[in-house]
């Protein structure tokens, strides 16, 4: 027997591949809607695809036609998706929508957005709960759009019950940016050394597609108005991921640990670096929904870094990844500037 109707927004990405898999597991009938409307390998045959452009005028309220029982959102930003999601209460039971750990600000008003300016990295508690303060609502940044997006849902609960999940790092196949290949990239590049800023003690807590799947799964079944943190069981170093990585490829790689801030040309500068550790507390999924993550970082790696190699096969990385091109530059493989780091460190005799 159905668990009832299920429509997926953002089918085709990272999580709604993943997201789609989990809810037609779980019994529900699954329409998976994306600007391209394709349809993944893994999928059941029975999972109904849409093409949609969800910023069309009225594109989603046609095609959700009677309405469903759970819509789940991984493409909304800010104000303008939160009146289109809650002006269509009527026909849809519950949402559960993606927003991000990017929304939280420490005690000094220090966030994502403030991280490029002196002294500007957020130091937020260990672990980090939802009730720590966010960012002002606003259409300027990733963030405030996120936190204008969550504050104009909740508002509107008693018509919509929604779930939003607060996602750490995601990781695994078909990521536009995967970080792994700031550690992938180099052991195919043939490097033997890397530099990490911070001592190589950064953590910028991560969370599985498959997981942030299975909080889908689990906030679809059990409606209601929250904020919830997503994260992997572990919030490894940056240090420990790169040598998770050179294990999966069978590569060897010296660690060179660079006590403070990378250099101004990059060195020592990786996707997850960051002066203060960033790891979210779960306790809250666990209590409400009785969350229990499906995989942790280390055993998913390796599926991860094929995915990033087959990827990569035959291209240059910044026509492989043009996200990760405009999400972090060209300077993560200086290797003519990192040589130059290594050859002034050696003969320092550090």
């Amino acid at each position: 027997m159905s668990k009832g109707h299920a429509w997926v927004l953002g089918a085709t990405g990272q999580i709604g591949r993943a997201a789609v898999r989990s809810l037609v597991a779980d019994g529900w009938d699954v329409t998976a809607a994306s600007r391209g409307g394709d349809r993944d390998k893994s999928w059941h045959e029975d999972v109904r695809t849409v093409t949609l452009d969800r910023d069309e005028e009225g594109a989603l309220a046609a095609a959700l036609g009677d309405g469903c029982d759970v819509l789940v959102d991984m493409v909304a930003y800010g104000e303008q998706h939160a009146r289109q999601l809650t002006a269509l209460a009527g026909r849809i039971g519950s949402a559960v929508v993606i927003s991000s750990g990017a929304v939280y600000e420490d005690e000094h008003g220090r966030s994502f957005d403030t991280q490029g300016e002196p002294d500007g990295a957020p130091c937020y508690p260990v672990p980090l709960g939802e009730s720590q303060a966010t960012v002002a609502p606003g259409a300027a940044t990733y963030a405030t759009r996120k936190i204008r997006l969550e504050q104009d849902l909740l508002a509107a609960g008693d018509a919509l019950p929604v779930t939003l999940l607060r996602a750490g790092a995601v990781h695994g196949p078909y990521c536009r940016s995967p970080r792994e290949l700031y550690f992938v990239k180099r052991a195919l590049d043939g490097r033997t050394r890397r530099v990490l800023a911070y001592g190589g003690a950064s953590r910028f807590h991560p969370v599985h597609a498959a997981n942030v799947a299975e909080l889908i799964r689990l906030a679809a079944s059990k409606p209601g108005s929250r904020v919830l943190n997503a994260a992997d069981p572990q919030a490894p170093t940056v240090a420990e991921i790169g040598e998770a990585v050179d294990a999966v490829l069978g590569h060897s790689a010296q660690t060179v640990l660079m006590p403070g801030d990378p250099t101004p040309e990059g060195v020592g500068e990786t996707p997850w670096s960051s002066p203060h550790p960033i790891v979210y507390d779960m306790s809250a999924a666990e209590r409400e929904l009785g969350y229990r993550a499906v995989t942790g970082y280390t055993e998913s790696l390796p599926e991860t870094v094929e995915w990033i190699v087959g990827h990569l096969a035959g291209r240059d990385w910044t026509d492989a990844y043009p996200a990760m091109l405009r999400a972090y530059g060209t300077g993560l493989f200086d290797y003519e500037a990192e040589d130059a780091w290594l050859r002034r460190h050696d003969r320092a005799g550090v």
